[in-house]
């Protein structure tokens, strides 16, 4: 990895701006085929509680695929079989992974900055990468009609970075997207999620992601030494919640879960519960001449089924896929930009599909407000329907959770670096300006 001091200014083929799963798994992959590339990252680490844990069956294949399976091992992390939700204490074995008859049958619980950490770490290994951190980006370049690059603030001054193609991988509050001013469509979510840590209880408690009461929803994401956990509340109603004071918050969590009132007792500081404003949405183009938008940026997603990081992951490598034949061949910015817009082609009816699901899901149940269809007796016709369904319904749910409607494999292609082409390649690393 090249190291970047007070240089003012860099050139390079592909300037990734965001250092979160979509912009260091594309990074990598880049890297590892030869592809000049810089990744920016406007903090010191990649050590943010909120970010997503859950690894999904689908990434897990592309952690195979990299051979990296040794080292993903290696840090500490737990794993589920199966997802299990607790609705007003009756256990429900939602998501079972057994049913998908592969070798990556679970999801692995992980830390994302230990993922982001292990991704960088192995990104590293390849002379053409470089990850600047410390590096927050201000706002684009323009040339000839063409984003050219981007401008970015460090903590040795001003950078900018003359790049071939430009990659907004900064997450849903881009500054990019904004730079660009893509088109977006919005849809209301009417929930908002309060993350805190709590210790394990003395008495082990069955992994459990969602437990569920008619005031209450809470997400529990068993770590190695204690709980993540999430509450679902009605959008915008966190001040209320707070002014209502840690006893009333410390009653609702508990309302839900009642073996977890123990430790709720050591929250003592709304210090330690953080905001996070759920949105879905997606841009109705994610390029424009010179550059491309993909995870969060493209479209940000629920934390409903952990899906948003693995989601994140496929923009990355369908995107390889895409643009590292181009490069190796010398194509002009025409062609990069065609193969831009194929990735939205590729990526933009999947994830969609997968965003109507988490939508039905928060009206009907992870809405924070009823969850109605959970505690209204069924009728006798709907036992009937959900008894011949049930078979049906869940291997096709464990698929869609597991890998998604249509989950991407690294080309070949890109994981050999030394595939020769008519560029010459691999081409010198670019130079840089003072």
């Amino acid at each position: 990895m090249a190291t970047v001091r007070a240089t003012q200014r860099l050139s390079t083929e592909v300037c990734i701006a965001g250092a979160g799963p979509a912009g260091i798994m594309l990074g990598l992959l880049l890297a590892r085929a030869g592809v000049d590339v810089i990744v920016l990252e406007k903090h010191a680490d990649f050590f943010r509680d909120f970010r997503g844990d859950t690894v999904h069956p689908s990434t897990l294949d592309l952690i195979d695929q990299l051979g990296l399976r040794e080292q993903f091992e290696a840090i500490p992390h737990t794993r589920l079989r199966k997802i299990d939700m607790v609705i007003n204490g009756l256990r429900l074995h939602a998501i079972d992974f057994g049913l998908l008859h592969r070798t990556n049958a679970e999801i692995a619980l992980m830390p994302q900055w230990d993922l982001l950490d292990l991704l960088a770490g192995e990104a590293k290994k390849y002379p053409s990468f470089t990850l600047v951190m410390n590096a927050e980006v201000t706002g684009v370049t323009h040339r000839g009609g063409r984003i050219a690059g981007v401008r970015a603030r460090t903590s040795d001054g001003a950078l900018t970075i003359d790049a071939a193609m430009t990659i907004a991988a900064d997450g849903r509050s881009s500054v990019v997207r904004r730079a660009l001013r893509l088109p977006v469509q919005e849809h209301g979510v009417p929930i908002d999620v309060l993350w805190f840590r709590l210790d394990r209880p003395a008495a082990k408690l069955p992994d459990t992601l969602g437990w569920i009461s008619s005031t209450a929803m809470v997400i529990t994401i068993p770590r190695p030494d204690y709980l993540q956990c999430g509450l679902l509340i009605p959008k915008g109603s966190f001040p209320a919640l707070r002014g209502a004071g840690l006893v009333a918050f410390r009653s609702l969590v508990a309302s839900a879960s009642p073996r977890l009132k123990g430790v709720l007792e050591r929250l003592t500081d709304w210090d330690e519960v953080k905001l996070l404003s759920v949105q879905i949405d997606m841009l109705t183009r994610w390029s424009v001449p010179g550059a491309l938008c993909i995870g969060d940026a493209a479209h940000a997603m629920s934390p409903a089924f952990g899906v948003g990081i693995n989601s994140a992951i496929q923009d990355a490598v369908a995107t390889a896929n895409i643009l590292v034949p181009l490069l190796r061949a010398g194509a002009g910015v025409l062609a990069l930009d065609a193969g831009a817009q194929a990735v939205q082609r590729r990526r933009a009816r999947p994830t969609e599909w997968m965003q109507r699901i988490q939508l039905v899901l928060h009206k009907y149940i992870a809405n924070a407000d009823g969850r109605q269809l959970l505690h209204r007796p069924p009728t006798l016709r709907e036992r009937v329907v959900l008894a011949n369904l049930l078979p049906v319904i869940k291997p096709l749910a464990v698929r869609l959770v597991g890998y998604g409607f249509r989950p991407e494999r690294i080309d070949p292609a890109v994981l050999d670096s030394t595939m020769p082409n008519s560029a010459g390649w691999p081409r010198p690393r670019p130079g840089t300006q003072a």
